[in-house]
């Protein structure tokens, strides 16, 4: 276990001076970033750090960026990323983080409700964006860009490149060599240092959530001292640092520990580098956790009689032994025994696959996740929690806990209170709640009524914990007065390797519970390769009957575990995915329910009565921004043939 560093917060009371600190502690001694860039791994030091922080503040205020000004950030995981959220922090600015597939539209309309000057972007793709846009925003002044593929031949005088920007910081140095020093000095905690963007799950506009330091670094103190977390630690950049819980338990947890931060060098080499980074510290959405869990599965289902019966007979000791734990008794020592020799033959194995032999702790946030899912990892001796919070909220627990009860997201956090309301709405106090939303003082004032944050988030406890249900929302009555909960049916559904994604319908839109399935097209396809079923496209693969009779079973299983009122009765195979292009999904892949209900009323209309198929009209956009529409077809099947 790491030890953690001692920090005197009343002095250290803003990321700069975190950083400042860093990289006097721990100078050129200590690794505190490595990314990959063509296949090979590099490093900067805690001092190489802050020199790439410091001239690229300079260069900003070299060119006019002031106290109170946004940088919008814009572009993939990296360490340029950091450099331009601590710059804007130095100057006592405020960072706007963005997720890197937004749309040129997106991108404007939060550019113009953050009333930012400046903006950082990653590559050509972020800067044609910005080229689209930048006109009809007469407050942004200038747009830096770090990676320069495509934009050696810039003739636009508002569009920089990162070296020369950091060239200007070392010029502006010798007139000034003070000012970056100085800067930093003034920041205090109450500051508001970054405007985080809501995901937009209840509208097609996410909101600006103000966040102080006092509010960013409190959650991130919440993880870093419950979990020891220290100099030794790895963490790995997994996801957008545009999303709030990335912004407490890797940026801000990174520097409070002085660990190291590793950036794989893309999406698509993602799982490759995190076998090779193999963190100390691994947060994921769920939607990642899910996909891990899918392939283990899909790979053990597809293995051959005898690693299949082994893993079979081997995997539910894990689950026995880790079920003790959330019981707090003590395994019988057959499993115990059993249990040692299933690590030693499997279980490694599949923790090295994912890159997770060295986790110590393990995050999962954004939605829930299957009870299934957790005994699943717990089983590996993966030690994953759940953090359960909300951008304006705050981190409302998993730091309390070592182990948690499957089905629940934990303790509350220590500082933390949390009450519910008559109607079961999850209220929130705690020092890491956010500041209120940019431009909006009425919503701010019904959110954070009487001093409570009001989540729209319907809980209850249990035991001491809390349990997470669903958006208030986005709960259904049942004809027969049963209450539905879709996220759970959907997060059991998607613990199938064979599923991707799900949408759960009832109630107004149908007069019993239904699904629209998106299959897991890598997995699915795979499966029907070793069955000698014949496929095109995933649309294709979708519609094949053998896919609706193994989707089907997938169905009947979860089916198993419900009530009778609540358990699917008939499904559809989406023939696309899910997009966020499309306003389908917010751009950190939750279901926009509201806008898919609208999008596909004749599906639901179709599910909800006898037929057997139903044709749907999809519009889908293109990278260029162009839209089109297409008709399919699309087969609905019955689970099972009993009365409805």
């Amino acid at each position: 276990m790491t030890a953690v560093t001692a920090l005197d917060f009343s002095k250290l009371d803003t990321w700069p001076k975190v950083l400042q600190h860093n990289a006097a502690h721990f100078g050129v001694r200590s690794k505190a970033m490595r990314y990959k860039h063509y296949g090979i791994w590099q490093a900067y030091s805690w001092a190489e750090y802050l020199d790439n922080v410091k001239y690229l503040a300079l260069g900003l205020m070299a060119m006019g960026f002031a106290p109170g000004n946004k940088l919008l950030v814009v572009g993939e995981n990296s360490p340029e990323w950091y450099f331009a959220e601590l710059a804007a922090q130095c100057l006592r600015g405020v960072s706007v983080g963005l997720y890197a597939d937004l749309s040129a539209a997106e991108i404007e309309r939060v550019a113009r409700d953050s009333e930012a000057e400046f903006a950082m972007v990653g590559d050509q793709e972020q800067a044609d964006k910005m080229m689209v846009i930048i006109d009809g925003l007469p407050k942004l002044q200038s747009v830096v860009y770090w990676r320069y593929k495509g934009l050696g031949n810039q003739q636009d005088s508002r569009f920089t490149g990162l070296r020369s920007v950091f060239e200007a910081g070392r010029r502006y140095e010798q007139e000034h060599p003070k000012a970056f020093e100085e800067g930093i000095a003034a920041g205090k905690a109450d500051d508001v240092c970054a405007i985080v963007y809501t995901s937009g799950v209840t509208s097609n506009a996410p909101k600006g959530a103000l966040h102080t330091y006092r509010s960013l670094m409190t959650g991130s103190r919440f993880y870093y001292e419950a979990d020891r977390l220290g100099p030794k630690d790895d963490f790995a950049c997994a996801l957008p640092p545009a999303w709030i819980t990335e912004q407490w338990l890797a940026f801000g947890c990174h520097l409070l520990s002085g660990g190291t931060m590793n950036f794989p060098e893309s999406s698509e080499t993602l799982q490759e580098d995190l076998r090779e980074i193999a963190p100390n510290v691994a947060l994921y959405n769920s939607r990642l956790w899910e996909s891990e869990s899918g392939q283990v599965q899909a790979k053990m289902r597809g293995a051959g009689w005898l690693k299949r019966n082994v893993a079979g007979r081997l995997m539910p000791v894990g689950r026995r032994v880790a079920g003790a734990k959330y019981e707090k008794r003590r395994p019988n020592l057959g499993d115990q025994a059993l249990n040692v020799f299933a690590d030693l033959l499997a279980y490694r194995q599949i923790r090295d696959s994912l890159g997770l032999t060295k986790a110590r702790v393990c995050y999962t946030s954004g939605s829930s996740v299957a009870p299934e899912l957790f005994r699943f990892f717990h089983g590996l001796k993966v030690p994953l929690k759940d953090v359960y919070g909300s951008t304006e909220a705050g981190p409302v627990t998993g730091a309390a806990d070592t182990i948690q009860t499957p089905g629940t997201v934990g303790s509350i956090n220590p500082g933390v209170e949390v009450k519910l309301s008559d109607e079961g709405e999850i209220l929130v106090q705690s020092p890491a709640v956010f500041a209120g939303y940019q431009n909006d003082p009425e919503m701010t004032a019904r959110v954070l009524a009487d001093g409570w944050v009001r989540t729209g988030d319907k809980g209850r406890m249990e035991d001491g914990q809390l349990v997470f249900v669903d958006r208030l929302q986005d709960i259904m009555t049942l004809p027969c007065g049963d209450i539905l909960v879709p996220q759970d049916i959907e997060s059991r559904l998607k613990h199938s390797p064979y599923i991707k994604d799900a949408w759960v319908v009832a109630g107004q839109d149908c007069p019993f519970v239904s699904a629209v399935i998106i299959v897991d097209f890598d997995n699915t396809g795979r499966w029907a390769d070793k069955m000698k079923t014949t496929y095109t496209t995933f649309g294709d693969l979708s519609q094949k009957p053998e896919v609706y009779r193994l989707i089907e079973q997938e169905v009947a299983r979860v089916n198993e575990n419900l009530p009778t009122t609540q358990r699917i009765e008939r499904f559809v195979n989406l023939h696309k995915e899910f997009d966020p292009d499309e306003l389908e999904l917010t751009r950190n892949r939750k279901l926009r329910r509201a806008f898919l209900r609208t999008a596909y009323a004749d599906l639901m209309t179709a599910l909800g009565g006898d037929s057997t198929s139903a044709e749907v009209e999809a519009e889908f956009t293109y990278q260029d921004g162009r839209t089109g529409k297409i008709k399919t077809a699309l087969q609905i099947a019955t689970v099972g043939q009993g009365d409805r």
